[in-house]
């Protein structure tokens, strides 16, 4: 009976922490639905403020945003069917929402498993939590400037030399681009996952060297799945960057353990 009621217990635990999250994230989402920032000059930097504005909302400027500078030129960005500008400014405000409430999804989630880990485990998690927001929207900021944009010419290019007009669906487009930027976001976080598993005592740090060619066809295996064509061009936008931050948290750790072992 003891056993049931803490399982009880455990699920009322996660079934609030999962509320707060989602009531945050849908908090978050429902303001970038509602309001628009308008611009203003102070001291010669550009400031903005919110103004209700349902229509003419964030998550449209946003959009507008992304049309303009992710867009190739002579690509028409079009909705084919009622709704579906408002069901791509949903998906945006979302995945804002989620990155925007990321330091409260990091409290909830290890508040949650905290009971479970040892005071080296909880150590761990406790520094990587920064980081880890600061690395997923480094990957974000990393597919928007750099990625994306190569990615959306190189494909539409075989359309310009067919001679074609091409047309592109917004929600195609949106779910494209936030596929690249959750994908990058959750790829940029390999070295904190290689130096939790390493702090936590899960791998030594000669694992990660041991296991580089794995690491890399699983790399190169996650880049062909993630990228949406079969071109096997694309997928190198993901695994190289992936391949460079497998070495850079091997590095990191093996210089932390050579310090370990000198102090």
């Amino acid at each position: 009976m003891s056993e049931l009621n803490e399982i009880r217990y455990h699920l009322d635990e996660l079934r609030k922490r999962v509320l707060r999250i989602v009531i945050v994230i849908g908090i978050i989402t429902v303001f970038l639905l509602t309001f628009h920032l308008e611009p203003f000059e102070l001291a010669g930097i550009t400031l903005y403020y919110p103004t209700p504005e349902p229509l003419d909302n964030i998550a449209a400027q946003i959009t507008n945003h992304m049309r303009d500078n992710l867009v190739p030129e002579d690509v028409q960005l079009i909705q084919t069917a009622p709704g579906q500008a408002f069901f791509a400014q949903v998906y945006i405000a979302a995945l804002v929402g989620i990155v925007a409430g990321m330091p409260i999804v990091i409290k909830e989630l290890v508040g949650f498993i905290k009971p479970a880990l040892k005071e080296n485990e909880i150590n761990v998690s406790r520094s990587i939590s920064i980081p880890a927001l600061g690395l997923f929207a480094a990957g974000c900021i990393f597919s928007y400037n750099f990625v994306i944009p190569y990615i959306l010419e190189f494909l539409y290019r075989y359309g310009e030399s067919a001679g074609l007009v091409t047309f592109l669906n917004v929600i195609d487009f949106v779910s494209f681009v936030l596929q690249f930027l959750l994908a990058f976001g959750i790829s940029f976080q390999l070295p904190l996952i290689m130096y939790a598993a390493t702090g936590s005592g899960i791998v030594d740090s000669e694992f990660w060297r041991k296991n580089i060619r794995y690491a890399i066809v699983i790399i190169v295996i996650f880049g062909a799945v993630i990228t949406p064509d079969g071109s096997g061009v694309t997928m190198w936008f993901i695994a190289g960057p992936m391949i460079a931050l497998y070495f850079a948290g091997m590095g990191i750790i093996e210089r932390k353990e050579r310090k370990k072992l000198n102090t």
